[in-house]
């Protein structure tokens, strides 16, 4: 039978029943009264020494502390450090232990001792729910050991070293956290292996840290506005931030130092992130290895058979319209949709297009060449980081020679670099010729000083034809963001429309 113990420091009395007419003053008393899935109801108030605790706090197996969830904790305040042996790492300084299946859901945790760490986890499988970690002199959460614990829906904030510390064998949940103003939001080492997914990483000393022969898996987390690096690898260390079968979908952006730093022996994959090129450091590749990709995985990898063999006269059209799985709702749908009817794009074999993912070069030459069947300008060139082989050869020879594309210094041309949003610009005014008739501000766009000094009349030039579409925020250009697959979709479906190729959408995050 479930057993619920009221505890609260200002009306309580630890020789009480621990009612909620007589609740016990102190957690302490109450740990020892519990038995697995017994719940502890705290009051909103401070618990302490001077209150009567004695630290740390060791929560049994399947014992629960709640405080108030809705509120992250906020006035259910823990505070305080005594001295733990661990097993894996000496004696420390912490405020709470928790063992297997114990819960701490809904309150606010701090360690104000030298080293203080305020839960500390080791092999065991407890839940972190909707608590708030604040001013511990280390981290808010210590996991070592073998530990699997889920730590979801928290504030990590203005703690010394780290907001979540994961090491030796490790694995657990860590998703839905908020990590800001620490020291690194979440620092990953040894031999971890966390699923580390859709938190908010911000305003840290550095994003996510990951060291050791760490080999977690990153997904869907936001790294931004961080003071050195928004993720940093180092030794070891290989994160998993994205493969063709599991996108990414991290974004690492508007870091000080760089977005991405791999400082490992390895190279880093990253599969559709949203990260910028030009703000990564160390070898990354940012697409998977040409003999890994399958044409299924390149919708646009078979754009030179389609290209050579036109639709025969008695296949109607109409019939090969399909519609997208997961593009309902999205903001560029009709863009999307639209460029389907067209027989522009066709999407991934199972009908989704992953409109979020980035797109790489390669396979922005490929949509350039089926959208507008350029003209040849220029004599061709051998890129030597493009062989004659490879699946997108020929459609970026095309684009080459179009002036739609260019290469690098060096005769590269970076073929599975993610396209940053500022050369899908230049290259739609560049390569379809278009100009400006008058001045345009650029303050139009808050972050104007970010467009590159080469692109700024082309971006002038675009904006007063109608072809940038920004999406969420209409006066953010993010020029140096890479493309995502929707993005490119929606500007080159503009061109259409200039051109009278294609009927106009009404959209609110088309500019000009």
């Amino acid at each position: 039978m479930l057993k619920l113990i009221y505890v609260s420091p200002t009306t309580g009395n630890d020789s009480n029943s621990g009612s909620q007419q007589a609740p016990l003053k102190t957690i302490t008393q109450a740990l020892k009264q519990s038995a697995s899935g017994t719940k502890i109801q705290l009051a909103e108030d401070s618990y302490n020494a001077t209150s009567g605790e004695i630290f740390p706090l060791i929560v049994p197996f399947g014992v629960t502390i709640i405080g108030n969830e809705n509120h992250k904790g906020r006035g259910f305040v823990i505070n305080g450090s005594g001295i733990y042996v661990s097993h894996t790492f000496a004696e420390q300084n912490v405020t709470i232990i928790l063992s297997n299946a114990a819960r701490l859901r809904g309150v606010t945790v701090t360690n104000p001792a030298s080293r203080g760490s305020a839960v500390w986890i080791e092999s065991a499988s407890p839940a972190v729910v909707n608590c708030t970690f604040i001013n511990s002199q280390r981290e808010g959460v210590f996991v070592t050991g073998n530990a699997n614990p889920t730590i979801k829906d928290n504030i990590f904030t203005r703690n010394s070293a780290n907001g979540i510390f994961i090491t030796k064998n490790s694995r657990g949940e860590i998703k839905g956290n908020d990590c800001f103003q620490t020291g690194f939001g979440i620092a990953i080492g040894d031999s971890a292996t966390s699923i580390i997914t859709a938190n908010k990483i911000y305003e840290n000393r550095s994003g996510i840290v990951v060291s050791g022969d760490a080999r977690p898996v990153l997904r869907e987390n936001l790294c931004e506005n961080n003071t050195q690096d928004g993720l940093t690898v180092v030794s070891n260390a290989l994160p998993d931030i994205g493969t063709n079968a599991s996108p990414g979908n991290n974004v690492f952006r508007d870091n000080r130092q760089f977005d991405i730093q791999n400082a490992s022996i390895h190279k880093l994959i990253s599969i559709d992130n949203h990260v910028d090129p030009q703000s990564v450091n160390g070898n990354i590749q940012f697409f998977a290895d040409p003999v890994e990709i399958q044409p299924e995985a390149q919708p646009e990898a078979q754009i030179e058979a389609q290209l050579e063999t036109p639709p025969q006269p008695e296949v109607q059209p109409q019939l090969q319209i399909r519609k997208l799985t997961d593009i309902t709702d999205h903001w560029s749908a009709e863009f999307i949709q639209e460029l389907v009817n067209l027989g522009i794009i066709k999407g991934f074999p199972n009908r989704t297009f992953r409109a979020d993912a980035t797109m790489t070069r390669s396979q922005y030459a490929a949509l350039l060449v089926k959208a507008f069947n350029p003209e040849i300008l220029r004599d061709s060139i051998q890129f030597e980081d493009v062989k004659q082989s490879y699946w997108a050869y020929k459609v970026i020879q095309q684009a080459y020679q179009s002036k739609l594309l260019s290469g690098y210094p060096g005769t590269k041309f970076f073929p599975n670099q993610n396209i940053p949003r500022i050369q899908v610009i230049v290259s739609l005014v560049n390569g379809l010729g278009l100009t400006t008739e008058g001045e345009i501000d650029l303050s139009i766009y808050k972050d104007e000083r970010k467009i590159p000094d080469y692109a700024k009349n082309e971006v002038a030039t675009a904006t007063q034809n109608k072809l940038i579409v920004n999406y969420p925020d209409t006066r953010k250009l993010n020029p140096n963001q890479a493309a995502t697959r929707a993005e490119v979709a929606a500007m080159v479906y503009q061109v259409l429309v200039l051109i009278g190729q294609a009927r106009e959408i009404n959209s609110s995050y088309i500019i000009g």
